[in-house]
């Protein structure tokens, strides 16, 4: 791996003088630039391809300065979009400020660090003109049903009465708080919600958002995942294209996850996420860091690379960054989703971070 020589970050992620800054990459050449952090496990929904309903969270999350303290490393190596997770992250009362913290950063170019955070929406609705006002970015929102007939189908995915409601208020908050182009995903089950799909296209229209369709993959902590379950690229373009004509759209970037399709009359978009049958692995761009502060090259790793323990044995800035680069450079090539001696990994998505 070829590295240039590192740079110092400030506290408030300013790069102080001294040497010109590294790049993390790995060993396939590929330039790591999107971090995402899980902040919490703690999660206020149980939704069937994450959660078993019935074994609580570890509940393990570090404090707030020492995620900044992490973070900050990974800014300092070229990071330029940082995506807070969970869990639920907006369960963390300290929100707002570890977001005006990090809003206040720059990238080693001089950019404003981008931050955008994924959410199951149920709280959004009274916090998302404060994280606006802390410097926000973006918010997704994960919603899994859409449409007048929505509320069974959605409580039936995150076992909570009452959330569709909350969720659509969330979304509609955080509009009018001034987020543009509030993007929403969608995983879709095969008898689980996969009639919501023609819904979900009206949503889009009606609400002016972005839905993004997502493959369901082996993470789940009930272990229910078959290929059976998984409902294809090919099959969500059809049956919209019944409904409403689609175009393919230009991807905004190399790394972009999804496939982009607009409405032939310019009202709304979809994109749909593949990572099953149409993997993106070549040109991933992406770390993540757990709840409990360990970095993981992708989310079908087995391997862990514990950045907080080495932090909390008196580690050096310069030492976590060296850990960094040199846990990026063991990142997979691929995932072996369907091939043969696939395993799953030993966390399921509420303790990886989505």
């Amino acid at each position: 791996m070829a590295i240039v020589p590192e740079i110092v970050a400030g506290r408030a992620g300013e790069v102080l003088p001294g040497r010109l800054p590294s790049r993390l990459t790995d060993s396939h050449g590929r330039i790591i630039t999107d971090l995402r952090v899980s902040i919490t496990d703690r999660c206020n929904y149980k939704c069937v391809y994450c959660r078993t309903g019935q074994v609580g969270a570890q509940y393990a999350e570090l404090t707030t300065e020492e995620y900044l303290r992490l973070i900050r490393n990974f800014v300092s190596l070229g990071i330029e979009k940082v995506r807070l997770t969970g869990g639920e992250p907006l369960l963390r009362r300290d929100l707002p400020h570890m977001v005006q913290e990090l809003a206040s950063w720059h990238t080693p170019s001089g950019q404003p660090l981008d931050i955008a955070i994924t959410t199951n929406g149920h709280l959004l609705e009274d916090l998302a003109a404060p994280l606006k006002a802390a410097g926000l970015s973006r918010v997704t929102v994960s919603m899994d049903a859409a449409g007048d007939s929505a509320q069974a189908t959605f409580e039936r995915i995150t076992r909570v009465p009452g959330s569709y409601p909350a969720v659509v208020r969330g979304i509609r908050a955080a509009q009018a708080a001034g987020f543009e182009r509030v993007k929403i995903n969608c995983v879709l089950l095969r008898g689980f919600n996969d009639d919501q799909i023609e819904a979900f296209a009206h949503f889009a229209r009606r609400e002016n958002v972005i839905v993004r369709f997502i493959e369901f993959m082996p993470l789940e902590e009930d272990r229910l995942w078959s290929p059976a379950m998984i409902v294809p690229l090919r099959e969500i373009v059809e049956r919209i294209g019944r409904v409403y004509p689609l175009r393919p759209l230009t991807p905004n970037a190399p790394s972009e996850t999804a496939r982009r399709y607009g409405f032939t009359d310019g009202i709304g978009e979809i994109g749909i996420i593949a990572p099953v049958t149409q993997a993106f692995c070549g040109a991933c761009s992406r770390i993540r860091l757990t709840s409990d502060g360990k970095i993981r090259t992708c989310l079908f790793s087995h391997q862990e690379h514990d950045l907080y323990g080495l932090m909390r044995q008196g580690a050096t800035d310069e030492n976590l960054r060296e850990f960094i680069l040199q846990a990026a450079d063991k990142k997979e090539a691929r995932h072996h989703i369907g091939e043969p001696g696939f395993l799953k990994p030993s966390r399921s998505m509420v303790h990886i971070g989505g």
